[in-house]
């Protein structure tokens, strides 16, 4: 037992010190093995551990669906180890945060300020999921809150154990969900799926394949119905995992085998999108390193 401990990113960002409380009494230090801020998970440790805690089992997120109980676990106002109870009211809750995590689980248990990195089980007892935020214009709870999924969970963990932080496997493409108003802007009849509109080049998408105006329907049988669906579904993914994908292309079916990659470009505010060049770019520019 090394005494690991999930939790939200955002309980822990401006800590100068972290104790963990057991149910039985015990007072642990703790320190940060890592953080991501984009998922709002980190990993604590236990510094010195006297005893044997058990671990909670980790559930597959993936099989979930709306009207499945939950329990909500937690010490919301300081009220310590308060469960409540309620249903999955939606999946793949997109956006629920300033802070720009997504792919939220959407629960009618009550979570308030409190609940934050606590877990969120089911009728077993299984880990589906880290307790992260409301939506409430008071701060309290007012009906729905929301919790990122036990599989995006356990991929950020797996990542920071091994590598220190979290390494995102992509496809390769840019496009949009497909509605009814935005398929009226592709050109397209779909009204469900992920318009392909660019293939990025050197792309793991590009090699197998897919070209521009593909609609990406499904990933390793998960059904891609909005974009969350299939951000979600690479969050729990690594560079260098082979995912079939299926596509509509001129109104036929086809699956094809993708290699995901690491990402290599980032946003930053004014300047754009960069991106890290590729060996034959940084000959022409005669630089061993360098961003475009």
């Amino acid at each position: 037992n090394n005494g690991y401990i999930i939790t939200n990113h955002h309980v822990i960002e401006r800590a100068d010190e972290i104790k963990v409380f057991t149910k039985d009494g015990n007072e642990y230090l703790a320190e940060v093995m890592g953080s991501d801020p984009g998922t709002d998970i980190a990993v604590l440790q236990i510094t010195e551990l006297d005893k044997t805690l058990k671990a909670i089992q980790l559930g597959n997120s993936n099989l979930l669906r709306v009207g499945d109980f939950a329990l909500a676990i937690g010490a919301p106002f300081g009220l310590s180890q308060t469960v409540t109870s309620g249903i999955i009211s939606a999946l793949g809750r997109p956006q629920m945060s300033t802070d720009g995590y997504g792919d939220s689980i959407q629960t009618d248990a009550a979570i308030n300020p409190g609940n934050s990195g606590g877990a969120l089980v089911n009728i077993h007892g299984d880990l589906i999921g880290i307790n992260t935020a409301i939506s409430s214009q008071t701060g309290s709870y007012i009906g729905y809150s929301f919790a990122v999924p036990s599989n995006i969970a356990r991929k950020v963990v797996s990542d920071i154990m091994e590598y220190g932080n979290v390494q995102n496997g992509i496809l390769g493409v840019i496009g949009g969900e497909l509605n009814s108003q935005n398929s009226e802007t592709f050109g397209v009849s779909e009204t469900e799926g992920f318009y392909v509109k660019e293939v990025q080049e050197n792309s793991g998408a590009m090699r197998s394949g897919i070209k521009k105006g593909d609609i990406i329907k499904s990933v390793n049988g998960i059904e891609i119905v909005k974009f969350s669906d299939l951000t979600g579904f690479l969050k729990t993914k690594s560079p260098n995992d082979v995912v079939e994908v299926g596509l509509l292309r001129d109104g036929e079916n086809k699956v094809v085998k993708v290699t995901l990659e690491k990402r290599t470009s980032i946003d930053v505010s004014v300047i754009g999108t960069l991106r890290e060049l590729e060996p034959e770019d940084l000959k022409n520019y005669e630089s061993d390193y360098g961003l475009e």
